[in-house]
């Protein structure tokens, strides 16, 4: 009895049974595990590796191999730790990257790749860093928002947005050779992309600054506004009254100007 007592108090029998269960554990999770977690993991990874292909091609002279960034030389680009894939949907989904030289700001363009490589270079650099992802659909279609919840979209529209996109989005310049691009045709996507990553100079209006639900109702104003049809005469493209006064000036005071000095010159000949 004294020999099996002390067998059950030998210091490594704790040890023995912790391995022995850890073991077990482990049989239990390879029987168990969901076969799907597998290939998932597979078709991310291959993903991932046809977005590095891609990027190697199309992106790295700027970016760097590794999506460090070059701060020097003629051709720049910065680092892309952090960006995330929603960014890199934007940016390559509009045709701004790659671009085709340095410039003050990427022009929107045709893009040159398909919805699989976006997705896949999009999947590579988010292995980069954690960064904003792809937004789902429900977070920028506006279906099913109230009148009311339209109305206020334009105000928080108007409150941050108009400064630089124009009360209507018809866009605007900026110093520096830069601009607010116009917001007419845009997908609902890639402007909640836009709020969320701060593309070029536009701040990033994160979860904190605007809602989910704010995003999504400045969508609903856009859509609204860019849906109504022209009451008719000139729309200036939707400058409002700085465009309309700049062209009254000029046509209205600049015509009576002639008008006038056409009579002085009628009645001194008169004389």
């Amino acid at each position: 009895m004294r020999f099996l007592s002390s067998r059950r108090r030998h210091p490594a029998a704790k040890a023995l049974l912790l391995v022995l269960g850890l073991f077990v554990m482990g049989a239990f999770y390879t029987v168990l595990a969901p076969a799907g977690q597998s290939s998932a993991d597979t078709g991310t990874s291959q993903q991932v590796e046809e977005g590095r292909a891609l990027f190697a091609v199309g992106c790295s002279s700027c970016h760097g191999l590794n999506g460090e960034g070059q701060a020097s030389g003629e051709i720049q680009g910065p680092p892309l730790a952090g960006v995330g894939a929603a960014a890199v949907e934007f940016q390559v989904g509009t045709g701004r990257m790659p671009m085709a030289r340095p410039e003050a700001q990427a022009p929107v363009k045709p893009n040159r790749y398909t919805p699989e490589e976006v997705a896949a270079l999009a999947a590579f650099v988010a292995t980069m860093g954690p960064g904003p992802e792809i937004p789902d659909p429900s977070q920028y279609d506006p279906a099913g928002l109230s009148e009311e919840e339209i109305a206020r979209g334009g105000e928080l529209f108007r409150t941050n947005c108009s400064a630089c996109h124009n009360f209507e989005g018809a866009g605007g310049a900026l110093p520096g050779g830069k601009y607010a691009p116009s917001l007419y045709g845009v997908s609902n996507q890639h402007i909640y992309e836009a709020l969320i990553t701060g593309p070029q100079q536009m701040p990033v209006f994160s979860d904190g600054v605007l809602k989910p639900e704010d995003k999504r109702e400045i969508i609903a104003y856009l859509n609204t506004l860019h849906e109504e049809p022209s009451q008719g005469g000139l729309e200036l493209g939707g400058l409002g009254p700085v465009s309309e006064g700049l062209w009254g000036w000029i046509i209205g005071i600049g015509g009576l100007s002639a008008i006038a000095v056409w009579i002085a010159a009628k009645g001194a000949k008169a004389k």
